[in-house]
């Protein structure tokens, strides 16, 4: 079979909710890998979360998507991290933040810094963010160019989100609410699909070459986007609707039946 560019999200495709990587979707993602296709995790995780689950994988060749499209990685040995940021795009968090903060003022709000973690406004719960959390007042956290915005209500769900995003809309950005209390922001135009695009024309693979697979909202424009785009077994009508097939949960090894045919 001609290489196919293979792209893969991480929480709730690769991992289950609660951090857990069955060991058949391992072994299914790796046997991928080593018949010579693209693995490339795409992912809402920042790159300082997202290497762990590539040292899970044992990819250490290659790229990865990583902050809903905002931020590819070469993976690299030679660099000290592992890693050279390959695309970076970034955009004023200001106008967004400020709106969210006026109707939610009492939610959790985060902004990465690349490689390394995150400024907030409040510390989050522990274990909630990968990388060093970096305590500033809120003019500072709205500075400077970002990556990616991060918000989160410990004690709400998603539907708040989206109410919240519904009641306030949200313009010059793009955003993506969580499977639990979380609205992401990224550059407006910026997704795990443009970004795979990229990708894809670097490793020179044909469109008719692409797969993806994903379970929650920041997953619907690089399953439009693929090929073949699979939609895990728990995810969202909306999501299923924009992908070509659905497979089984993470938890029941959906990602290796959908998996099974590229081998």
């Amino acid at each position: 079979m001609e290489p196919h560019l293979v792209a893969l999200d991480v929480d709730g495709t690769i991992l289950t909710h609660d951090g857990r990587m069955p060991p058949a979707t391992r072994e299914a993602v790796r046997a991928v890998a080593d018949a010579g296709h693209h693995v490339v995790i795409s992912t809402g995780r920042s790159v300082v979360a997202t290497l762990p689950v590539l040292e899970m994988l044992e990819l250490d060749r290659g790229m990865a998507v990583c902050s809903n499209g905002a931020v590819t990685i070469g993976l690299d040995s030679s660099q000290p991290q592992g890693y050279r940021v390959e695309e970076m795009v970034t955009f004023d968090p200001k106008p967004a933040m400020n709106l969210v903060r006026e109707h939610a003022p009492d939610i959790l709000a985060a902004v990465e810094e690349v490689g390394v973690g995150f400024k907030v406004a409040r510390p989050y719960p522990e274990g909630v963010l990968w990388g060093r959390q970096v305590v500033v007042p809120w003019d500072e956290l709205v500075a400077k160019p970002a990556t990616r915005v991060t918000f989160h209500d410990p004690d709400g769900d998603s539907d708040d989100f989206l109410r919240l995003v519904e009641r306030i809309g949200l313009h010059g950005v793009e955003y993506a609410v969580g499977y639990t209390a979380w609205l992401d922001l990224a550059p407006e135009g910026v997704s795990k699909g443009s970004a795979l695009e990229i990708v894809r024309r670097t490793l020179r693979i044909e469109p008719g070459r692409t797969f993806a697979a994903g379970d929650q909202r920041n997953d619907l424009e690089m399953l439009r986007w693929a090929a073949r785009g699979v939609a895990m077994g728990d995810a969202p009508d909306e999501v299923v609707a924009a992908a070509d097939e659905r497979t089984g949960r993470v938890a029941e090894d959906g990602l290796v039946d959908a998996l099974r045919p590229l081998l």
